[in-house]
């Protein structure tokens, strides 16, 4: 078996004239988290449908779980895939609606599946209660054993914690990792940079194209930018002296901080800066700091040179 559970190379897909997901390739080892980040309309899902045989690209070739992708009734077998919206039945209760699943599976033990599901994910306790009453976070803790009921190799997360609080995000997680500590490999798109920090490989997409990929830890050593931080009482006067710099890229206030991203090449960014802040008559304090995922996303889906403010 190979240690790759996702293998492609050079997938494309168009909708009409739309080319929505360009050249695409990437590896991912069994047993690993592995994020996808990007703006609305870059090509996360589609391209997540394509590996794992939902969708059948335009060109382009690979395997997933071992299976050519575009073998899509092998790889279905395989794949568990929560969507972004709860789509189970809310005049269900919790156990109803995983019993109805297990049957939609034609699982032979449909009741020991279900008790096991109900107790890995803490659901024993509400097993009786119906769907539609549950929270967000319960009713994203029963899609997740929903879509685990089988066990499948390979799981597909499209946005899976957008409605749901910090408490009940962290306690997803939590599920997810002992997940991966007995075999599943996991696919998830999110925009939280807190969770995209928990993976263990990222892929950022941007216009249909991959524009950055490797560890939370590698793209930020790697950053395309230097970033700086100016703290100043005044923070409009400060964003005013700096932004029609050449060098400047992006700027984002934090507070009375400025977050700025700078092109890599400049020299003595924080002498520059402090110079352009001197000459606008502005007090700050400028100094460089680490890079955060943040800072690696707007880098990766660039200005295009250009200074930009959000």
């Amino acid at each position: 078996m190979t240690e790759l559970a996702i293998d492609v190379r050079g997938l494309n897909k168009s909708f009409g004239r739309k080319h929505v997901v360009k050249d695409f390739s990437l590896q991912v080892r069994r047993g690993e988290i592995y994020g996808f980040l990007g703006p609305n309309g870059s090509g996360k899902t589609t391209s997540i449908r394509m590996i794992c045989g939902l969708l059948r690209p335009d060109s382009g070739e690979g395997t997933c779980l071992g299976h050519d992708i575009r073998d899509s009734a092998a790889i279905k077998r395989e794949v568990g895939y929560m969507t972004q919206r709860f789509s189970l039945w809310e005049d269900l209760t919790i156990r109803e609606n995983l019993e109805f699943v297990a049957r939609m599976y034609g699982m032979k033990d449909r009741k020991g599946a279900v008790s096991e599901s109900l107790h890995e994910l803490k659901l024993h306790e509400r097993q009786n209660q119906l769907a539609g009453t549950l929270s967000g976070g319960w009713k994203q803790r029963l899609a997740l054993a929903a879509c685990m009921l089988h066990r499948p190799k390979l799981l597909l997360l499209d946005e899976p914690t957008s409605a749901v609080d910090p408490q009940s995000r962290r306690d997803f997680w939590e599920s997810l990792f002992a997940l991966v500590a007995r075999g599943t490999t996991i696919l998830v798109s999110t925009h939280y940079m807190d969770e995209a920090e928990r993976c263990h490989g990222l892929a950022i997409l941007d216009r249909g194209r991959l524009v950055a990929e490797g560890t939370p830890k590698d793209l930020i050593h790697e950053i395309a930018a230097i970033v700086i931080e100016i703290e100043a009482d005044d923070t409009s006067a400060a964003r005013s002296a700096i932004e029609d710099d050449a060098s400047v890229l992006s700027i984002a206030q934090l507070g009375t901080r400025l977050h700025a991203l700078l092109e890599p090449a400049t020299t003595e960014p924080v002498a520059r800066l402090e110079r352009a802040l001197g000459a606008a008559n502005v007090p700050a304090s400028v100094q460089v700091v680490r890079a955060s995922l943040e800072d690696v996303f707007v880098a990766a889906t660039g200005f295009g040179g250009r200074a930009q403010v959000h």
